[in-house]
Parts: C-alpha cells; structure tokens; sequence
C-alpha cells in the first residue's frame, strides 16, 4: 500500500515509519505489564440474536477451565478473598496449562494475581466511575491471561462464522449504494476463520459519519484476519502445534487480484482504524496526567514504571501531526447530528452483542476486546469538552474509564 488515506491528510509511509519506529516497541512492552495483561470478560453470555448453533470446528476451540477444586477458573464478582495455597501447587497448573490448545481460553491465575485483582477490585470500587459494565460483575465473568491466550486461527469457520459477520455488515453497519458481496455459507470453505465475508466495494454516497462507520468495522475485520494469517496453524504432528505466517491465507483475503480489488480497501480500513485509535489516545492524554489517576495494581513500582511508559506514548501520539479530524463530523445542525451520532452509538452497541455470538472462545474473546477498545476510542472523541474541563486533584463525575475500558483501549490498539 501507498499513497494517501481517503477522509485524512495522511500517507500510509509516513503511518508505517511513525509505528514501527515509535508506537510499536513502547505498545508491545506495555502490553506485557500486569495491569495490561489481564481483562475481565464473560465467554457465557448467550448469543442474544439467534440460537447458538455453530462451534469451532476443531475441539480445542471452546474453553477447558482447570477444575475448580485444583485452580479457580477466575476471579468472580462478589466472591470470597480467601484462596487455598494448596489449590495450586506446580503439577496441577502445569496439567492447566496443557489446555492451551488452539482456541481454548487459558484461565490459569496464580495466586498473586488473584490476591492483586482484588486489591484493583478494591481500588476501581473507590473510583468515581462514568459507567459500570454488567458484564463485569456477573457471576459468569472471569479473568483471562491475555499472554497466555495470544490471537491466532482456531480453525473456526462456516456458517456460523459467516452469519456473526454478515449480520454486522447487513444490519448494524450503513451501507454504501453500491454493493457487490458474493455471499455463500453453504459453499465448500478453503479455511480460514470468517473466510466467506466480502465487504462492500466503495463507500461512495455515504456521509463523512456513515463512511467513518463502516471503515471502522471493515478495519476491525481486517485487522482480525491480520492476526490470524500472521499466527496460524500450519502443522501438528504428535499433538505439537507449530504456528506461523501463512503468506498463502494473507494473499487469498487481501491480494488485488484474488479480491476484486478488495484487499487494498480492507487493507486502507485497517490504517483508518489505526489512526482513529491514534487520535482517541491523544484526547485521552490530560485524563491520565493528573497526579489522582493511577494504574493501580498494588506494586508502587511498577504502577509508576507503567504510567510512565504511558505517558511517553502519549507523547508520541501528540508528536504526530497528520491524525484524523473528528471535528467535522456530526457538525452539521444540532438536532440532526444529535440524531445520527445516537445512530452511530446504536449501531455500535449492537456490534458488541453480536460478538456474544461467535462460537469459537478465543475468537470471541479477542473480537469482545477490540470491539470494546474501539467503543471505548469513540467514547472519548466524543468526550473531548468533558476531558478538558476535568479537575486536577479529584475524580470526575463528567469523564471516567473504568480499568476494563483502558485495558481494551491499549490491547485494542496493540493489536
């Protein structure tokens, strides 16, 4: 790809140099700090829009929890803060660890972890918080070792796999007038998760909002399939997985040729995408420089070393000049943009029920994620009054993240 982003004053070379040689390093090692590494969600939502009829394919693809008696599968709303040291000894988390296969999520926590989400818990519970997912505090809500439970092909494919996308393109995402998506689940699979979907070829007739809309989630599609070309099952033998890219399954879903002229767009979207993110985080700059906001895991150090690092991205974000302009949309007049950015945020809400709906656990987990971290990027370019006027020394009742959203904001974007 080259050249210049439709709706930014931005060149994909200058996108690619700012990443590899500035984001991408401090991303990766942020990623990899306590506070980042763990994120609360709820895999046993029921799909709320059809019945659940379609699992991954291969039977490592669902969730293999370590009994509760030996390891507790996560740390669960309203629960008791004793744990057993006996519960874990070294040979029963090892036996856990043999359950991360393809797409089963690894619920293995050691003690010290449990011990110190219950202390965030405990912190997040003092916060003046904007909002409450009730997601986090179901029952059926559990902690996941994003490390341990990294993106990849799980070999879920299909209708059902078709059905989750198509029903986010065809019902919760504004469609161009001209569309071409030659669409069959019931057609023989090459392979490959969500393998049937073709995306709309332009966005000609669209206004800014709708056009931003469906770039957004054309973005978060490719983004997913990025991952899973880049991660993939290439081999088993003697039940030793071998993953690696799989430059032939990158080609047949991006390639110019293979799709219609497809690829390129899908491949635009996925910088677009980036670039929202981008700008979200340097909004969001002033919440997380007041002295009241930690990233609080209850290691001092650690918190200190983690916000710095924070802040030196944040640094970075700003440093770059050519970011998306959120200014120009819903600026037209005031009833008519109050009207469609509640479109917008409907639309939205809608997507992140539907990923309720995908039938491969480590699929819906990373799909959930990113889908929140996007949520959560649009919440505060829509919040940018609200950020500037919020008070120095005290939490505010006009902008809050919970820990939940900023960790899906930085995986989001690290992804």
């Amino acid at each position: 790809l080259t050249g210049v982003l439709d709706d930014c004053l931005c060149d994909i070379e200058s996108i690619d140099d700012f990443n590899t040689f500035k984001i991408f390093p401090k991303i990766q090692k942020l990623q990899e700090r306590d506070y980042f590494r763990y994120y609360k969600v709820n895999l046993k939502r029921p799909c709320p829009f059809w019945a659940d009829d379609g699992h991954c394919s291969i039977k490592d693809c669902h969730v293999e929890p370590c009994p509760e008696s030996k390891v507790p599968v996560g740390i669960k709303a309203g629960s008791s803060n004793k744990y057993s040291k006996a519960a874990n000894n070294s040979k029963e988390l090892e036996d856990c660890e043999q359950a991360n296969k393809l797409g089963a999520v690894n619920s293995t926590l050691s003690n010290q972890s449990k011990e110190a989400f219950i202390d965030w818990a405990r912190y997040d519970d003092s916060q003046d918080h904007f909002c409450e997912l009730d997601d986090e505090r179901s029952p059926d809500a559990q902690y996941v070792d994003l490390l341990l439970n990294p993106e990849r092909y799980t070999g879920y494919k299909g209708p059902s796999a078709w059905r989750v996308w198509n029903s986010i393109y065809e019902e919760n995402c504004f469609k161009p007038r001209s569309v071409y998506r030659p669409l069959n689940p019931l057609a023989p699979s090459r392979g490959g998760v969500f393998s049937y979907l073709s995306p709309f070829s332009s966005c000609t007739g669209l206004c800014l909002e709708k056009r931003v809309f469906y770039k957004l989630i054309s973005g978060l599609h490719a983004s997913i399939n990025l991952h899973l070309c880049a991660n993939y099952l290439l081999e088993e033998t003697w039940g030793k997985p071998r993953w690696g890219p799989n430059v032939k399954e990158f080609t047949r879903r991006f390639d110019p040729i293979e799709t219609k002229g497809e690829g390129p767009r899908r491949l635009k979207n996925l910088y677009f995408l980036y670039l929202i993110e981008l700008r979200a985080l340097s909004k969001v700059a002033p919440y997380f420089e007041r002295s009241v906001v930690d990233l609080y895991t209850g290691n001092g150090h650690e918190d200190a070393e983690s916000k710095a690092l924070l802040l030196d991205i944040f640094r970075d974000t700003k440093s770059f000049r050519m970011h998306f302009d959120e200014k120009s949309m819903f600026a037209g007049d005031k009833k008519g943009a109050k009207s469609l950015k509640e479109e917008f945020r409907l639309h939205f809400k809608n997507i992140s029920r539907i990923m309720d709906c995908v039938g491969c656990d480590k699929c819906r987990l990373w799909g959930k994620l990113q889908t929140q971290g996007l949520g959560t990027a649009l919440k505060i370019l829509f919040s940018e009054k609200e950020i500037q006027n919020l008070p120095e020394n005290s939490p505010s009742k006009g902008f809050q993240l919970t820990r939940q959203e900023i960790v899906a904001l930085v995986n989001a974007f690290g992804r």
